[in-house]
């Protein structure tokens, strides 16, 4: 099932597409926007002085857009990762990364050689390499000199990698993060006063019916519709929040009390502990079929999935969180237990964040959610 293979590797929380649709415009107004956040004022988010990147979508379960590194150019595909700091690609030594595109440092102008050695686990495996420097644009906005890993051995993320639509990923959580303390391809933009504003968005598509777009410096007003709603984070690790309840017809299956959870663009679908995972499978009448993912009738007259997060509450319905495989449907949350410190916590995936136009605002630690705009 191709959909067990990708949301196996699209896990990628770190337990340690065609580019620029907007014009681009530099202007330094860094240090005026943090004044106005001192003062405890808001910054209006414009689309002046972003970047964007068009984010194709591969059957509702990867996300990806492309980058380019050196000089010339040498295009990658990436799943920006919200739930890791890290950027890497195939490097041009990889012998088991198949028919991805692969990183020639002989290739660019502008490559410097580190050779620090780059290791980082995921849900699914380990991927492991070495650090190199290069030219990075993302988005239109150009780092000259991002440290990156090349990497050379990707057999710990399975078929997930072999079938997969990318050759690399680019992470998008906090510095604190990363495997050996590189500055973030974001932090870099931000350190640089390359952006408007400090944040970035995301709008996910449906493959069915449109593409989506990372925007950086600024939001997207033809993507969402009502007002944001913003949630502080607990920590500026991972993107996480406070889950308070977690309901479906009358029923909670948050545990005793609030509970933690990331927002991560690099999950295909929804986790949760598996102990409350179970719970929700049984009260749906899902089965499972492989440890921890559920397969159920695709009956579309199932209650809604209610979050409350920070007061608020947010909705999916079952054709929401039900992904259609044959005469079944697997059901949009899986069961994956994250020890302590960093877990005991649920992510909310690529599907809640495909219903909820998603900002991530750095400057400030907090999240926020609108109603995404499928009919734009």
């Amino acid at each position: 099932m191709i959909v067990k293979s990708i949301v196996a590797l699209l896990s990628t929380l770190a337990l340690t597409q065609a580019i620029v649709s907007f014009p681009l415009k530099k202007r330094d107004n860094h240090e005026f926007v943090q004044r106005l956040l001192k003062r405890g004022k808001k910054p209006s988010y414009t689309l002046s002085s972003t970047g964007s990147i068009v984010i194709n979508d591969y059957e509702n379960a990867q996300y990806y857009g492309e980058i380019n590194l050196g000089t010339p150019n040498q295009p990658f595909d990436v799943i920006f990762d919200t739930g890791s700091s890290d950027l890497w690609v195939a490097s041009s030594n990889c012998e088991d990364c198949g028919r991805h595109n692969k990183y020639v440092a002989a290739d660019s102008s502008t490559y410097v050689a580190n050779g620090t050695e780059f290791y980082i686990m995921y849900g699914s495996g380990p991927v492991s390499g070495y650090q190199s420097i290069d030219s990075l644009n993302f988005g239109g906005l150009v780092i000259p000199d991002q440290e990156f890993a090349e990497i050379t051995d990707v057999s710990g993320l399975g078929l997930a990698y072999t079938i997969g639509k990318f050759d690399g990923i680019l992470g998008l959580a906090f510095p604190v993060l990363s495997v050996n303390d590189v500055p973030t391809p974001f932090q870099n933009l931000v350190e640089a006063g390359q952006l408007d504003d400090n944040v970035f968005a995301f709008y996910l598509g449906n493959s069915r019916m449109d593409k989506g777009e990372l925007t950086l410096g600024g939001v997207n007003p033809a993507y969402f519709t009502g007002d944001i709603t913003w949630v502080p984070l607990l920590t500026a690790t991972y993107w996480q929040i406070t889950l308070s309840d977690f309901v479906i017809d009358g029923e909670s299956f948050v545990g005793v009390g609030e509970t933690k959870a990331i927002v991560d663009s690099g999950t295909s679908i929804m986790t949760g502990p598996s102990n409350e995972v179970k719970k929700i499978a049984d009260a749906l009448g899902a089965k499972e079929f492989i440890e921890g993912e559920y397969l159920i009738k695709c009956d579309y007259s199932l209650p809604d999935m209610e979050f409350t997060i920070d007061g608020n509450v947010y909705t999916l319905s079952p054709e929401e969180y039900l992904i259609p495989d044959g005469d079944f449907c697997l059901l949009g949350i899986m069961a994956l237990d994250i020890p302590e410190p960093t877990g005991p916590l649920w992510i909310l995936g690529d599907n809640f964040m495909r219903k909820y136009y998603t900002i991530f605002d750095y400057g400030n630690e907090r999240v926020g959610f609108a109603l995404a705009n499928h009919d734009n």
